[in-house]
């Protein structure tokens, strides 16, 4: 055992004790962290404006500062980019995180120098979770690959700007500098495909312990792995032994991913987001990641069956309950106020806090009423995918409104398949099986012949990958979404096919 994997043994008890101190007291742990975020950002403009000196406790927060998403905060982030002070945080933002906005272009998420450091935090100490858990160190002894967006960065008025995965590529500790890959220069290239053939070149002979990424995205590096070497990528890196992962659910990938590397390898979800890094998985048994409770984030919580209406009920932490949609609502160090992240939860333990990502509250299909989410369609094919022994590179869900003749509406499912189940008719019998159990609206509407049976259309390899390549979104932090309530996916990938 080297040095350095003995220390991270070490270190790793230190930091799982630390964790466990304030996941047992959470409730007063948030309390903290809410006064703090008040008495901190009294002084600010956004503070001035809704009061923030006469706040005493939340219910005083939740009558004078509304939810907010990003289009109705742009004001005030708006003259933060402009270059003053002081408006949403004291002082000026460190970083802007820039990312695609749907209706309103690019978006500016700041991150301050408070904030920043719980990104960094939060990413090292689910590694030494896992350490603490397993007693598995030795992987810190390889090389580690992290596939993310590039660390150039551009400057708006003094403040420097990027991509999250970007900014937070110079903060990788010294420790770890000789082990990271791939080299500055391969990390700055523009062209995620150019990016990966050269990430490709730089690993291949090399000894890799960590793997890391979005999994669509690590999925096209170990294809193309395998196709520059013809090697399954487990024996290519016989040491590879934690892949680390985050922003889509793992489980629609992993019996391809088993296959990609020829074994089962152990791996931890993370939940990053521009706005903060909100949880991660700390137990390889358990359900759910923990709630990132201690990290400058004080969080509220909306049933999503009531977000749209006129005033719906804030819920803090005591209040939620297992298994319920909820949508995150998070005020932070970063100097977002009520603010609606547009992500769906749902609780899986109340103790300690833990979470799974359920999917959007933008991203659903409620064509006819069916409020089908994420959470259901992953659920749906996880379960033929194990039933058939298919495989699946990538899928997306829409609705079919307006169906050819005398055709009652349906749900068309596109899918690419790495191999495709023996029987599709039956592959498509258990996916729509699933989601009737799990979706009341949605039995009903097909008991009620309201709606047919789902859909099954097949895509060629690779049609997600050039349909994303089309708006611009090909590679680093971007997901494909699940499900749309429109067509406008599914038309462009009819156009693809």
């Amino acid at each position: 055992m080297s040095i350095k994997s003995f220390a991270s043994k070490i270190f790793a008890k230190s930091v799982r004790k630390k964790i466990d101190k304030w996941a047992q007291d959470p409730f007063q742990t948030q309390q903290k962290v809410f006064e703090n975020l008040i008495s901190e950002a009294a002084q600010t403009e956004f503070g001035k404006d809704h009061d923030f000196a006469s706040i005493s406790k939340i219910e005083d927060f939740q009558q004078k500062v509304p939810i907010r998403d990003y289009e109705q905060l742009k004001p005030y982030v708006e003259k933060m980019v402009a270059g003053e002070e002081n408006i949403l945080w004291p002082g000026k933002p460190l970083y802007y995180a820039k990312t695609s906005g749907t209706t309103s272009g690019a978006k500016y998420i700041p991150l301050t120098k408070e904030s920043m450091p719980h990104h960094i935090e939060a990413a090292r100490n689910a590694i030494l979770c896992y350490i603490a858990e397993t007693g598995n160190s030795k992987f810190v002894d390889g090389k580690m690959i992290f596939l993310q967006g590039s660390p150039e960065l551009d400057e708006k008025n003094g403040v420097k700007l990027g991509r999250l995965s970007g900014i937070v590529a110079h903060y990788v500790p010294g420790y770890l500098q000789k082990n990271r890959m791939p080299s500055w220069e391969t990390n700055c290239i523009a062209d995620w495909e150019e990016k990966v053939d050269a990430i490709v070149e730089e690993t291949k002979g090399e000894n890799m312990s960590v793997i890391s990424g979005i999994p669509s995205w690590v999925q096209m590096y170990f294809e193309k792995l395998i196709e520059k070497t013809g090697q399954k990528v487990g024996d290519l890196f016989p040491n590879f032994d934690l892949f680390i992962y985050g922003g889509v659910n793992y489980e629609p990938y992993r019996a391809k991913f088993e296959n990609l590397i020829g074994r089962k390898v152990p791996s931890i979800e993370l939940y990053p987001a521009s706005e903060g890094f909100f949880a991660f998985q700390d137990k390889q048994q358990e359900k759910g990641m923990l709630l990132q409770l201690n990290s400058g984030i004080f969080y509220e919580f909306v049933d999503a069956s009531e977000f749209f209406d006129e005033n719906p009920k804030r819920l803090q932490l005591h209040e939620v309950e297992k298994g319920v949609n909820y949508v995150m609502i998070i005020s932070s160090n970063a100097g977002l106020w009520a603010y609606d992240l547009g992500d769906t939860i749902q609780f899986t333990c109340l103790k300690p806090f833990r979470v799974i990502v359920s999917g959007r509250i933008k991203h659903y299909i409620s064509a006819f009423g069916e409020h089908v989410i994420g959470k259901e369609v992953e659920q749906a094919m996880q379960e033929a995918l194990r039933e058939t022994g298919a495989r699946i590179s990538e899928f997306t869900v829409a609705p079919q409104i307006n169906p050819q003749e005398s055709e009652l509406p349906y749900h068309e499912w596109f899918v690419d398949f790495e191999e495709e189940p023996d029987d599709l008719n039956k592959f498509a019998e258990i996916i729509d099986k699933s989601l009737q159990q799990q979706n009341s609206y949605y039995f009903d509407l097909i008991e009620g012949n309201i709606l047919q049976r789902l859909k099954i259309t097949r895509v060629r390899q690779n049609a997600f990958q050039d349909y994303m390549k089309s708006v611009g979104k090909l590679g680093g932090q971007n997901k494909l979404p699940r499900l749309s309530n429109d067509r406008k996916i599914a038309d462009a990938l009819q156009v693809i096919k």
